[in-house]
C-alpha cells in the first residue's frame, strides 16, 4: 500500500508494561478510548468488520495492530483473553478482543496471523 493512502498515524508510542491504570480489561479499554480507539471491531468471513459501521470491513493488509494487551482470570487462569489496539488505511481506530489459548476464535486467530502487530515495550527493557 503507497503511504500516500495510508492514513495510520502510529502515534502510540506509550508502553503498556508494567502500569498500574493496565491491569484489568476494563481499565485498558477505558485508556484506549481516552486515546481515541473508540470503534470496536470483529472478525468475519476473513474481514475485520467494524461494529459501529457495518459498510466498514478490512482486509488484514489494511490493519495494523499498534499493541497488545493479555489478560488472566483472577480465579481461573483458562480465563485468558487478549485485547489488540488496531488501526486502519483510512484512520479508524479501535480494538479487537479475543479469547486466548484454548478458547480462542479460530476464524481471528488465522485473520491475526496476516496482521502486522507491534508491541510496545518501555527503554528500560530494549536496553
Amino acid at each position: 500500500m503507497d503511504r500516500e493512502t495510508d492514513n495510520r498515524t502510529d502515534e502510540y508510542a506509550q508502553s503498556n508494561d508494567k502500569t498500574t491504570y493496565m491491569t484489568g480489561m476494563q481499565k485498558c479499554l477505558d485508556k484506549l478510548e481516552e486515546q481515541g480507539y473508540t470503534d470496536q471491531f470483529k472478525v468475519e468471513k476473513k474481514y475485520l468488520q467494524s461494529l459501529t459501521d457495518a459498510k466498514k470491513k478490512y482486509k488484514a493488509k489494511e490493519i495494523n495492530a499498534v499493541n497488545f494487551f493479555r489478560f488472566e482470570g483472577d480465579s481461573d487462569p483458562d480465563d485468558m483473553s487478549i485485547l489488540y489496539a488496531i488501526e486502519t488505511t483510512d484512520g479508524r481506530k479501535g480494538t479487537l478482543i479475543d479469547a486466548y489459548g484454548n478458547y480462542s476464535d479460530d476464524d481471528t486467530g488465522a485473520f491475526m496471523q496476516d496482521v502486522d502487530i507491534s508491541k510496545k515495550v518501555s527503554k528500560r527493557w530494549s536496553e
